[in-house]
């Protein structure tokens, strides 16, 4: 039991410091929904994000944080396991100041295949929308392990809002369509989002409306495998049928093998044929950013060609600026702007 109260008060306190940085940071930043607590001390593998739902005037009226804890590396008896992970959940509501049932628990194992889009048991569906900048966006804490917006990716957002003006911009493996959103309100021309889920789809039909975004011809939805999408789009370009697009958003799963199609996806093996199809969309002068959150993942770039159409393709590896500071201490993701330049 000392060991147990120990490692509570080391987290508690580590926590009181996270959230007095965070919440002065955040309020800068003009955000409600942002990290707090990153594995920071090894004993305590938890993360711990803070959302606070924004009502129409843009005040905040609930506060929840969603408590991920990371399977361990041995076996733990499951009554002790029980007792910590209630003695740390204690930390967050006594921390943070808020309800108990505010507070929810998701367990984060090694993935396999779409879990983190799969639907998981809850008693109560916990839903609304939070504030990031001047974009608003749906989140559900309660019904799928991932809440519906991937907060490490919000460097890349606010990259959007002041870059995509007049660009036809592809989001591809769209999710909710956060970065749809961002690119729309960037004051691009078009903004395509293309993915396989019609609950995804439709939750970014939402997002889009949330924030003033609702002519579908000019924010289309595409229910589509991407990886066939891909090829029916490198067929119509190359035959003159289609324009193409000045940025692309590639933003993969590792590992997908969802029942709405016979293919598997292993980005770990298949970005090359990917990212050469994206480039094969782009129109000159066209950026694509591709992002993964594989640690296997061996991106070399002699497995994609040095030209396209005659101009020259640059790669930047962009992780360092796109990984937010609520999410430097562990590279959640990596990132690469492919670029085409006239030779």
């Amino acid at each position: 039991m000392d060991k147990l109260q120990s490692q509570a008060t080391m987290f508690a306190n580590r926590l009181s410091k996270r959230v007095q940085y965070y919440r002065k940071w955040a309020k800068k930043q003009n955000l409600t929904a942002y990290r707090i607590y990153d594995r920071d001390i090894p004993e305590i593998p938890l993360c711990v994000d803070y959302y606070g739902f924004v009502d129409d005037s843009g005040g905040i009226t609930d506060h929840y944080a969603c408590m991920a804890f990371f399977e361990r590396p041995y076996e733990k008896d499951p009554r002790e396991e029980d007792i910590w992970l209630d003695l740390m959940r204690e930390q967050v509501v006594n921390v943070l100041g808020i309800q108990r049932d505010h507070v929810l628990f998701k367990m984060r194992r090694r993935q396999k295949g779409s879990d983190q889009y799969e639907k998981t048991k809850s008693a109560k569906s916990i839903s609304g929308v939070v504030r990031e900048g001047d974009l608003l966006f749906g989140v559900n804490l309660s019904d799928y392990l991932d809440t519906g917006l991937f907060l490490d990716h919000r460097p890349l957002r606010q990259m959007l809002t002041k870059t995509a003006k007049d660009k036809r911009v592809l989001n591809l493996f769209g999710y909710t369509g956060a970065l749809s959103v961002a690119a729309a309100r960037g004051g691009a021309s078009l903004v395509q989002t293309v993915d396989l889920s019609n609950t995804y789809l439709d939750w970014a039909g939402l997002n889009l409306e949330l924030n003033g975004f609702e002519d579908s011809r000019q924010y289309p939805r595409t229910r589509f495998d991407v990886v066939e999408f891909l090829k029916l789009e490198v067929r119509k370009i190359s035959s003159g049928t289609k324009s193409g697009f000045d940025l692309i958003l590639l933003d993969p799963p590792t590992f997908s093998n969802s029942k709405k199609t016979e293919d598997v996806l292993d980005t770990n093996k298949q970005w090359p044929s990917l990212v050469r199809d994206c480039l094969s969309l782009l129109n000159p002068g066209g950026i694509l950013y591709f992002s993964t959150n594989s640690r296997k993942l061996s991106f070399e770039a002699d497995l994609l060609p040095a030209s396209i159409r005659g101009q020259k393709l640059h790669i930047e590896d962009m992780t360092e600026w796109s990984i937010p500071e609520d999410f430097k201490k562990h590279r959640i993701h990596r990132c690469w702007k492919l670029s085409l330049e006239q030779v």
